[in-house]
């Protein structure tokens, strides 16, 4: 059976990030590869505020995987994330294997510089030169509409 490529977003207890950052990090790696897996790319995705305490907690610490890992044996990482007491949730999806090389590139900083396309020099809008020489009627945009009125009823 081939390995399917994972994404995994971890909510992990900005406390005990705080005091331990590879220590935290590193045990993240460490389950994957107890599971039978292969960690592609980890890295920090942000910390903030939670918008309501979970376990206790007000603030979070997002933590970004990539990682190779067969079908079978998610089941089993996926529970020892949910005993891992500086883990306070977890989410693992299948990444489309035409996203993969997309996806690790981006999580791991690499961009690529694009060179700009070429535009054409295009002038004005039909519309506008047309208006501008004299020949077409103003825009519907241009044109102010009447204001309703107000009919009052007679008995």
């Amino acid at each position: 059976m081939t390995a399917q490529v994972y994404e995994g977003m971890l909510l992990l207890d900005s406390n005990r990030y705080a005091r331990d950052p590879s220590g935290v990090s590193g045990r993240i790696g460490k389950l994957i590869e107890q599971a039978g897996g292969e960690m592609i790319v980890s890295r920090l995705w942000s910390e903030q505020r939670l918008a309501y305490p979970i376990k206790g907690q007000r603030k979070g610490t997002y933590w970004l995987t990539y990682f190779r890992l067969e079908g079978p044996s998610l089941d089993g990482l996926k529970r020892q994330c949910a005993i891992d007491d500086a883990i306070l949730r977890n989410l693992i999806l299948a990444v489309d294997p035409r996203m993969v090389d997309v996806l690790i590139q981006h999580a791991s900083g690499e961009e690529k510089a694009e060179t700009p396309a070429k535009t054409e020099e295009k002038g004005p809008p039909a519309e506008t030169a047309a208006a501008a020489e004299g020949d077409a009627e103003p825009s519907i945009e241009a044109t102010a509409e009447p204001e309703p009125q107000q009919v009052e009823a007679t008995e």
